[in-house]
């Protein structure tokens, strides 16, 4: 019994699993890991500076032949201004010297101001990785501009409602995203959200996320029409994954329930491993500012658990399948791994 699905022949890839573009987090270390593997490995370029983005793909490029992917949050006010991409002989090589303080350069701030998206999507455009994902937001108005440079479109949603829209705007691939995944997320559940995306956008294929952290549930979401996976929580307790081994840990000894959705960190609903400072942002709710208004509050614990290894204060986006990661691994072995159980979970089914 072989995987193969439609998400394969699309992006190029072995497998039907995508790890998730998560921030901080997904880098090309654990990029290159998961592609080399056979899957689609996905930088999560959210709240990089320009600069750094080239550098995260550039760095990718040199770990691995394979597809792979760029991951970027999309404001509804994004413009689609496209400036024109330099000849390649002319684009910057960016020194990891130059870049080697990395404190300065997680937050997409540069000299006191926002990066805008148009900023970073002309990095992708410039750069051609195989594969865009939208994480938040439509990426229609650069559809066409990806298009051109042949590179893929996938975009995460959490309602059919969205899924019509970004299909609409020519999204390659749908993400449907249920409420059991980790980080910001919406309030519909995976096994009601996969199929509602799967009729809505039919027959542009669908991913299914949220929750899913092993091979059985690669199984349930092909028995529930999707094309594949996209994965978070699973990679993020892996060795590659750029995160403090405390937050690995988290996850490890972390049961279905120990997580909480808050809008505390961001303004946003994100689910995250319950912890002190989410406990004292229970008692305050009202006091909790609009996205992104909030980051006045929290802007200086935000990526303390990921970095540093605050958990106590730092934000640990975390998916409720976190009950099945019982131990860090090699991201090539997730990956081999979910495919076996997947590949046994449908055996047993058929």
């Amino acid at each position: 019994m072989t995987l193969r699905t439609k998400l394969c022949d699309l992006l190029g890839v072995e497998y039907p699993i995508c790890s998730a573009g998560m921030g901080f987090v997904a880098r090309a270390e654990l990029v290159a890991a998961v592609s080399n593997a056979g899957g689609l490995g996905v930088i999560g370029g959210a709240g990089f500076t320009p600069e750094r983005l080239r550098l995260e793909i550039q760095r990718t490029r040199e770990l691995t032949d394979k597809p792979f992917g760029v991951d970027l949050l999309l404001p509804i006010q994004t413009t689609g201004e496209v400036l024109m991409p330099r000849d390649p002989k002319d684009r910057p090589v960016v020194d990891p010297a130059e870049l080697a303080a990395d404190s300065g350069g997680e937050f997409a701030f540069v000299e006191g101001r926002a990066v805008r998206p148009e900023e970073l999507m002309q990095i992708v455009l410039e750069e051609c990785p195989p594969v865009f994902a939208s994480g938040l937001g439509n990426p229609g108005p650069w559809v066409s501009h990806l298009h051109d440079r042949g590179i893929v479109v996938m975009s995460l949603v959490g309602t059919s409602r969205a899924a019509r829209k970004v299909a609409d705007a020519g999204t390659d691939i749908v993400v449907a995203q249920g409420t059991e995944g980790g980080g910001h997320t919406g309030r519909v559940a995976t096994s009601a959200l996969v199929p509602a995306t799967v009729a809505a956008v039919a027959p542009v294929p669908v991913v299914a996320a949220g929750g899913i952290t092993t091979g059985a549930g690669l199984a349930a979401a092909m028995a529930m029409g999707a094309v594949g996976v996209w994965m978070g929580t699973r990679f993020v307790a892996t060795n590659e994954a750029h995160a403090h081994i405390n937050y690995k840990n988290k996850i490890v000894d972390a049961d279905e329930d120990s997580t909480v959705i808050t809008r505390a960190y961001s303004g946003k609903p994100l689910r995250t491993i319950r912890n002190s400072f989410t406990d004292e942002w229970e008692t305050r709710r009202d006091e909790i500012l609009p996205f992104p208004r909030q980051f006045k509050h929290s802007a200086d614990v935000y990526v303390v658990a990921r970095r540093d290894g605050d958990t106590d204060r730092g934000s640990m986006p975390c998916g409720q399948g976190c009950a099945m990661v019982t131990e860090l691994l090699p991201a090539a072995e997730v990956v081999s791994r979910v495919i076996a159980e997947a590949v046994e979970a449908l055996r047993s089914a058929g």
